[in-house]
């Protein structure tokens, strides 16, 4: 049996529908905060609960016998980050450490957490890979990473396996319900916008890049769901490295996403650039040689792909 928190999320949902898929037995812990019951597939139960409460997960790993977790659970939004710290840590750092703790009393072998390109921060090159330095610049980033160390911890007790999977930009569904309802997300913001018939807004028009708007590397939730059953795998039979990329190495400017998702729409609106917000860098791309080496991975949706499948 596999614990996955979160599994009613975007993210997790397509987790669990790829895991399922893949023949894995999977049961899904989350609070609902954002998640829904109608993402979960037929035969998949649901523990409604939060992974900071110690001993309802305690209570789960024992009586499930669970052989691995997937960490999806979590807050994600670096603006709302700023706002409210304490909770980024609760959530994202402390219920880490809580899963960790329990999957080390329990006897759980592997732990999978989800984890971000925000780990990085601003980088010189705009070209990260797992070598890189880690300067988060965000409380979101911040939390993400000190929950990276927590999984370090369960790594290196007892023979205990497991990684961290870095995110970069998550676009694209495998369905209509399984779509990103998260409003801090660019395509929902910019659906949000076309559908009030606004002008979707850039932040920012003057970085040092091709057109002025930040770089960043996008990837299809699908395949973000597939190195997870990847991962899996791999750790059912040995190790992976403490921490992996999971990207497409391919860079494209917010502009450029933006004006495929406005064409896709057929909308007659163009974006209009209002001022940076604070912490975003001007490029962030995966270097992705260490998924490829370690996962045989290589994202297999194309831009336009991953926006058709997110409006």
């Amino acid at each position: 049996m596999w614990l996955v928190t979160g599994g009613a999320g975007y993210i997790g949902s397509h987790v669990v529908l790829k895991m399922k898929e893949a023949g894995f037995e999977v049961l899904i812990l989350d609070n609902l905060s954002s998640g829904l019951t109608e993402r979960i597939p037929v035969g998949v139960k649901l523990i409604k609960g939060d992974i900071c409460d110690f001993d309802l997960v305690s209570k789960i790993l024992l009586e499930n016998k669970v052989e691995g977790i997937i960490n999806l659970a979590a807050l994600k939004s670096v603006q709302e980050s700023k706002q409210i710290p304490e909770e980024y840590v609760r959530i994202n750092h402390i219920g880490t450490k809580i899963l960790v703790d329990c999957a080390n009393m329990a006897g759980v072998k592997i732990f999978i957490q989800s984890s971000t390109a925000a780990v990085y921060g601003k980088s010189d090159s705009g070209l990260v890979s797992e070598k890189s330095k880690l300067n988060p610049i965000s409380p979101y980033g911040e939390s993400k990473l000190l929950a990276e160390r927590e999984v370090e911890r369960f790594i290196d007790e007892d023979g205990r396996r497991g990684t961290s999977l870095r995110y970069f930009n998550v676009l694209g569904s495998e369905s209509l319900l399984l779509k990103d309802n998260s409003k801090a997300n660019v395509v929902p913001m910019v659906l949000e916008a076309l559908a009030k018939g606004a002008a979707p807004q850039i932040f920012g028009g003057d970085y040092q890049t091709k057109d002025g708007t930040c770089i960043r590397d996008y990837i299809h939730v699908s395949d973000i769901a597939r190195a997870h059953v990847l991962a899996a795998k791999r750790l059912k039979q040995g190790s992976l490295p403490g921490a992996i990329n999971i990207g497409t190495g391919e860079g494209y400017s917010v502009r450029e996403i933006m004006s495929e998702i406005i064409r896709q729409c057929n909308s007659t609106l163009s974006p209009v650039v209002v001022g940076r917000r604070e912490g975003d860098p001007a490029k962030l791309v995966a270097a992705v040689d260490l998924a490829i080496e370690a996962l045989g991975f290589t994202a297999s949706c194309s831009l336009k792909e991953m926006i058709s499948s997110s409006i």
